[in-house]
C-alpha cells in the first residue's frame, strides 16, 4: 500500500474540529483493519439451552477511567492484526511554522532480505513478509469541562519494525540505548532539537546520549548525537525471555492533544505519561546501537519494498 497522508494542525480553539477528526480517525482505523461498520442479518430467538452452551468475549470493551484533570474513555477492540504498510509522506501537527511529526517512506513491518533471517523464533526466507503485529487496538478520549482535550490510538500489545526517514519527531523513543565503542559503556538516549540544542520531546531532529541527571548537555552531531534520519529502522517491543527475542509492548501509541499536560495512563494504571499540545508518539524499543554506527553511517534500513532498494533506501 503506497499512499500519502497529511493531518491537520491542532489549535486550542478548534474543539469541535478536533472531535470530528477524532471520530473520523476512529472510523478510518476500523476500515483499515478491515472491519465493516454495516451488516445485515435476520434476527431469530435463541433458546436458554442453546444460550447456555455459548461462550465468548465482547468485540469491544469500554472503560471509563478517572484522572486528575481529565476523564478518560478507552474503547478496546478484541482482535489481532498482522500488517505491512508503506506510507510515502506524513506531516502531522503543522502549526506555528513547524511540524510535530514529519517523515517520508514510513513503513510498518518489513521483508526478509536474506534466507535464514530470524524474528521472534521464526525463520524467514528472502522475500517473505515479516509483519508488524498488533493485538487489541484501542481508541481513548480525554475530556474536561471544555470538551474533548485529547485523543490517542494504540495497542495493548505491539511488536515489529518501524522504518522511516524522519526529520521532526515529537514524543519518546523510550528504551533505545547507545554503546560507547571503547569503554563499552551503555547510555540512555534522548531527543534533541538540533545541532547545539538541548534535550526535548517536541519537534526533535536529532537523537543521542541523554543528559545525566540535572546536567545540561547539548547535541554535537557526529560526537554524542546524530540526525534522526540516521535511525532508519527501529524494532518496537520489549526484551524477550530468550536472546534475540522481542516481546510485545503495551506502550506504543499516537496521541493528539488540545491542551498541555494531558496525562495518559499506562495500560496497567501504574504510571502516567504527561504530554503537551499537538501530536505525541510513544515508540518503545529495546534496541542497543553502537555510538559510532549511529553517529557515522547510521542504522541500516530494513527491506520494506518488494524490490529491495538497499539499506539506505533514499
Amino acid at each position: 500500500m503506497e499512499s500519502g497522508v497529511e493531518t491537520d494542525s491542532l489549535k486550542q480553539s478548534e474543539t469541535q474540529s478536533m472531535t470530528t477528526q477524532a471520530y473520523g480517525c476512529a472510523a478510518l482505523t476500523m476500515l483499515c483493519l478491515g472491519i465493516s461498520p454495516v451488516s445485515q442479518a435476520e434476527l431469530e430467538p435463541i433458546s436458554d439451552n442453546a444460550m447456555g452452551k455459548v461462550t465468548g468475549q465482547a468485540f469491544m470493551q469500554i472503560e471509563n477511567i478517572p484522572g486528575q484533570n481529565h476523564e478518560f474513555t478507552r474503547m478496546t477492540l478484541t482482535m489481532d492484526v498482522e500488517t505491512r504498510v508503506n506510507i510515502d509522506d506524513i506531516q502531522a501537527g503543522q502549526i506555528n511554522g513547524g511540524t510535530d511529526f514529519s517523515a517520508t517512506h514510513l513503513a510498518l513491518g518489513h521483508i526478509a532480505r536474506n534466507d535464514g533471517e530470524v524474528f521472534n523464533g521464526k525463520t524467514y526466507n528472502a522475500g517473505e513478509e515479516i509483519p508488524f503485529e498488533a493485538r487489541m487496538p484501542y481508541i481513548e478520549l480525554a475530556e474536561d469541562a471544555a470538551g474533548l482535550a485529547g485523543f490517542r490510538m494504540g495497542f495493548q500489545q505491539a511488536r515489529g519494525s518501524v522504518s522511516s526517514n524522519t526529520t521532526s519527531f515529537s514524543g519518546n523513543i523510550s528504551g533505545l540505548k547507545v554503546r560507547e565503542d571503547v569503554s563499552g559503556t551503555i547510555y540512555d538516549t534522548a531527543l534533541f532539537a538540533g545541532e547545539g540544542e538541548t534535550a526535548t520531546n517536541y519537534r526533535a531532529s536529532h537523537i543521542g546520549i541523554a543528559p545525566n541527571g540535572s546536567e545540561t548537555m547539548t547535541c554535537i552531531s557526529g560526537v554524542n548525537c546524530a540526525p534522526l534520519t540516521n535511525l532508519r529502522s527501529v524494532i518496537v517491543g520489549e526484551e524477550g525471555s530468550a536472546e534475540g527475542e522481542v516481546a510485545f509492548t503495551d506502550g506504543f501509541f499516537i496521541g493528539l492533544q488540545r491542551d498541555d499536560n494531558v496525562a495518559w495512563q499506562t495500560l496497567d494504571g501504574a504510571n502516567t505519561i504527561s504530554v503537551g499540545k499537538g501530536v505525541f508518539i510513544n515508540l518503545p524499543t529495546n534496541m542497543t546501537v553502537d555510538l559510532s554506527q549511529l553517529t557515522g553511517g547510521g542504522v541500516d534500513r530494513l527491506r520494506t519494498h518488494q524490490s529491495d532498494m538497499g539499506t539506505k533506501l533514499f
